[in-house]
């Protein structure tokens, strides 16, 4: 997952599963939010997602969404995801990035 922060250029799937992850999800439901948000134009495997999540998990721009709940009994669950506030800032900057590049291709193609 090649992201280029200092640019600002994410990819689409890394921009797709940290708009995925504004409610909490689990693995499959953010696959299921991509795949549905792109008309099956994006699919991903789990090998793919579950790469991509580590890789987001690591650089602070998701965590994993606490489950342990008080006066809740302990069951094993599938793990939940949410964006982080330094990941919200970064899917900011990418929508203004992208709405940038839109304007300018729009002028661009109306002109010829």
């Amino acid at each position: 997952m090649k992201d280029n922060v200092k640019g600002g250029a994410l990819t689409e799937v890394t921009f797709y599963i940290l708009l995925s992850l504004y409610c909490p999800r689990h693995g499959y439901a953010v696959m299921q939010f991509i795949e549905e948000k792109t008309n099956g134009r994006l699919t991903l495997g789990a090998g793919t997602l579950y790469g991509a999540l580590n890789t987001l998990l690591k650089k602070g721009w998701i965590a994993p969404k606490d489950a342990s709940e008080p006066g809740k009994h302990k069951i094993k669950r599938k793990k939940e995801y949410l964006i982080t506030s330094l990941g919200k800032e970064i899917a900011e900057k990418e929508l203004c990035r992208l709405k940038k590049l839109v304007i300018t291709a729009e002028e661009i193609i109306t002109l010829s």
